[in-house]
């Protein structure tokens, strides 16, 4: 029995603590909001045109958790403007309050951190009246930026308090008024049903915008996304510099750095030094003096250089690799070197333009240890001289 009645007892006590519990108002917790400072060299403007639209009506001055909603839609504001990067864009405030009262408290002029700040410190809460004309700063926004350029963004930041049907008019007008270039971007700062009802429509009035609260914003990165998405877009990115071809003062192909054999005439065959070359083994046979006709083609190229060139003089310079005597191959060198000199007169070059010497083995350019670097030693090679 006595166990009974303690159970009742208990249960009474959880009833009235529930009651108890239940008639409490919950208690709001005011929003706070975290800038992020957006690089100015990392971002362009999205819009052309900043349009704040800020409520400061009797019912701002009402308590939304520790704070009134005027001071929370000041901070809100506050850290929208420390996180805009100072670009070209112009901006505008405009409050309006009781009694239809509308003010232009800052622009439109150029966007300026400072600017904007101390006319949202300047901002208080008037004293008395019910008329709240959100459709009256509409207007006065659409009459100032008549003479607007590019794409507009009308920020509305309100707790939605005591309003009808004619923002949302006005909002459409305001729309019509500037079609494509304009998007209207709702803030709340009340949980009201009614105030949330009228600043989904007029947000949906400017068809590109999008309604969101103060309490969406709140929180670590929310505010960030807020900006970026409605006011900026990432730059692109700025063009590497291109480094400076190389120089190649005579044309030839091989930069001045590695060019052995500056100031070779155009159109004339260089090897990678950079000199006028044509190797032996395909200009004679085998300890021969006598030219191969396969080197005919060549030796015609060099000849159409000269004729391009009439003032220009050339010296013509055999060389060897290091197979038999040293004496042997710088008379075999000089021999080449006038035979070569002779094929370019026959054709009609003017000896006076001419002259041939010979080198032997004396000048390699390659390894005589190998096939291939004999080959690159037997050569003659074209000079030009002035």
């Amino acid at each position: 029995m006595k166990k009974n009645l303690l159970t009742v007892s208990l249960l009474a006590v959880i009833s009235l603590f529930l009651i108890s519990c239940a008639g409490q108002p919950v208690q709001k917790t005011s929003p706070s909001f975290a800038p992020y400072k957006f690089s100015a060299d990392r971002y362009a403007p999205k819009v052309n045109n900043i349009v704040i639209v800020m409520d400061d009506s009797t019912s701002m001055s009402e308590k939304y958790g520790a704070k009134t909603k005027l001071d929370i839609s000041k901070e809100l504001l506050g850290a929208v403007n420390n996180s805009l990067p100072e670009l070209n864009y112009k901006a505008q405030l405009i409050t309006f309050g009781p009694k239809n009262r509308v003010y232009n408290n800052f622009g439109p002029a150029q966007y300026s951190t400072s600017g904007l700040g101390a006319s949202l410190d300047a901002v208080k809460n008037p004293v008395g009246g019910s008329n709240v004309p959100l459709a009256n700063a509409l207007q006065t926004a659409g009459a100032s930026l008549k003479n607007s350029q590019g794409k507009i963004a009308v920020i509305v930041i309100s707790d939605g308090d005591l309003m009808d049907k004619v923002p949302v008019k006005a909002a459409a007008a305001l729309k019509k008024q500037y079609g494509d270039r304009l998007c209207i971007y709702t803030i709340l700062l009340d949980d009201s049903p009614a105030g949330k009802k009228i600043m989904e429509q007029v947000a949906a009035a400017g068809t590109c915008g999008f309604a969101t609260t103060a309490n969406d914003l709140a929180g670590s990165g929310k505010l960030a996304a807020f900006v970026e998405g409605v006011f900026l877009t990432k730059a692109a990115p700025a063009p590497k510099p291109v480094a400076a071809a190389p120089a190649d003062s005579d044309g030839d192909g091989v930069i001045d750095s590695l060019d052995q054999c500056p100031n070779t005439p155009k159109g004339a065959t260089v090897n990678e030094r950079g000199c006028w070359t044509y190797q032996a083994t395909v200009l004679f046979g085998f300890d021969s003096t006598v030219i191969d006709p396969q080197a005919f083609n060549m030796l015609d190229e060099a000849v159409k250089v000269l004729g391009q060139n009439q003032d220009l003089k050339v010296e013509i310079d055999g060389h060897t690799d290091s197979t038999g005597p040293a004496e042997y191959n710088m008379v075999l060198s000089e021999k080449r070197a006038q035979a070569v000199m002779k094929y370019f007169v026959d054709k009609g070059v003017d000896a006076g333009r001419l002259t041939a010497k010979g080198f032997g083995l004396t000048q390699p350019i390659a390894d005589n240890g190998s096939k291939e670097g004999r080959a690159k030693n037997r050569r003659v090679e074209l000079k030009p001289v002035k």
